[in-house]
């Protein structure tokens, strides 16, 4: 399969205000557009976009996003805060970005979104078992320390002599 969108691209999802997000800028780079274009077809049509599809990144969600990705340091010093599109978003940008490479693009991009989502079913799994195993390994130390203990106990007990009886052992 010839994937437009290749797996590392599932690096340009982030996390913000508890959505996946995708930022404008790299949607733009993806469709081959300049991000101003991709931004004025979605002004044109903000009726389709409500709050749970596309946002406008605070000025602290732009500082925390520039910190942890190098890639996108020309953000920084910018003074229009970057727009992000949540899947319901990306998916709604078929409809206003018309072309061919568009819809090819969108496809790509729900793949993403669901091997994501996928990643993290998966690693919620993972964590599941490893917590009951942690939990075992948990109670097999807790019976070994309760058993050293007993040992150590019986241990320090003052035992009888044996042997010959002197004076002193009387």
């Amino acid at each position: 399969m010839n994937s437009i969108i290749k797996p590392e691209y599932e690096t340009l999802i982030f996390q913000f205000r508890g959505f996946k997000v995708m930022i404008d800028a790299d949607l733009a780079v993806l469709y081959g557009v300049p991000t101003k274009a991709l931004k004025q077809q979605v002004k044109r049509n903000m009726e389709r976009f409500p709050e749970d599809f596309m946002f406008e990144l605070t000025k602290i969600e732009k500082m925390e996003l520039v910190t942890n990705c190098d890639r996108l340091l020309l953000l920084k010093h910018s003074s229009i805060s970057p727009i992000v599109f949540t899947e319901q978003g990306v998916a709604m940008l078929s409809s206003v970005l018309r072309s061919e490479k568009a819809i090819k693009i969108n496809i790509e991009i729900m793949r993403a979104f669901a091997r994501y989502r996928s990643l993290l079913r998966e690693n919620e799994e993972l964590k599941k078992e490893i917590l009951k195993l942690d939990s075992k390994l948990n109670q097999a130390f807790r019976f070994l320390l309760d058993k050293i203990d007993a040992l150590h106990q019986k241990a320090t007990e003052p035992r009888k002599p044996i042997g010959y009886k002197t004076e002193k052992n009387k």
